[in-house]
């Protein structure tokens, strides 16, 4: 199979996993959304270790013990990634599955704000029309929730900031991963051992079958994650910026098929607003690449000194 093709394949696989997880994490009920958090930090650690054991990959740790900057870096993500992880538990056990898709339609757009305010990108005029749109769908969600739709907001800014910072550190996801659960490791078995202490966890209390899925979702963290990455090294980024969609369309099918979450008139128009945004963002994106390309090929090759 060519390396592109394979590499759309994983895209698929990582994104249609992260798509479906609204339907694993109310599997882990009646544990509450900050004990599925911490377990699912502690065997997301115990299945990237598993993982990179198999690949014998160890000798990044010590040169990332050599340069602080990153580990500060990989200590502030894995701050972020929390936040993020905790709001789409709690999101998704709560009722909010549709809300949290919303996060992810956004993200894109929220990545741009970041680009101009904090890279200092200069933004062409349609992806100014992109981010104008999805900031009139965010004033109409705001209507008809009757307040800020703070779900979805909190999703996207956490997940593009954890983007951000994972840029400036330039590590692979694996490892980054590794660092950013040992990091998180004791205030998650912390809180595990409090509340056995108290008596009030879950694990162990509701079967072998419970146990299991709160230690798989290490694995369901891990597996996508890996999924990317092969995707990632196998395909261009525009590839990738169409397949990202996937996983918010599959978790607002979720919301409205699976969940049976109401959507009135009102809020299925701050969704197409999104949707049209995003198509807007989608289209400048490709249209810009192609004349990327296009200048490339045009561009003649000159001999090295």
């Amino acid at each position: 199979m060519p390396e592109a093709r394979r590499g759309v394949l994983y895209g698929v696989a990582a994104y249609t996993m992260w798509g479906l997880f609204p339907l694993y994490w109310p599997l882990l009920k009646p544990s509450g959304a900050l004990e599925i958090l911490a377990h699912r930090i502690a065997w997301s650690l115990v299945a990237v270790v598993v993982i990179l054991a198999v690949r014998r990959h160890w000798s990044w740790f010590r040169e990332l013990l050599r340069t602080p900057a990153k580990l500060g870096l990989l200590a502030l993500a894995a701050a972020v990634i929390t936040l993020n992880w905790g709001v789409y538990i709690y999101a998704v056990n709560t009722g909010h599955v549709v809300e949290s898709a919303l996060g992810y339609f956004i993200n894109p757009l929220v990545s741009v704000v970041f680009g101009v305010f904090l890279l200092k990108e200069r933004l062409r005029p349609w992806q100014w029309v992109a981010v104008g749109l999805g900031t009139v769908a965010v004033v109409v969600l705001t209507i008809d929730y009757g307040r800020l739709p703070w779900i979805a907001l909190v999703l996207a800014a956490s997940f593009g900031t954890y983007g951000l910072i994972k840029k400036i550190a330039g590590v692979g996801s694996a490892e980054s991963m590794t660092v950013e659960t040992l990091v998180l490791l004791l205030p998650a078995l912390g809180y595990l051992a409090y509340l056995g202490q108290q008596g009030t966890s879950s694990f162990g209390q509701w079967g072998a079958g419970h146990a299991l899925l709160l230690a798989g979702a290490g694995v369901v963290t891990a597996v996508p994650l890996l999924c990317f990455t092969a995707a990632a090294i196998r395909v261009p980024l525009t590839t990738i910026g169409l397949l990202q969609y996937i996983a918010p369309i599959l978790q607002f099918l979720c919301g409205v098929l699976v969940a049976r979450e109401v959507m009135p008139p009102s809020r299925w128009v701050g969704f197409v607003i999104i949707w049209l945004a995003l198509s807007v963002f989608t289209w400048d994106s490709l249209r810009a690449a192609g004349r990327a390309r296009q200048a490339a090929i045009a561009t003649p090759v000159t001999a090295g000194t």
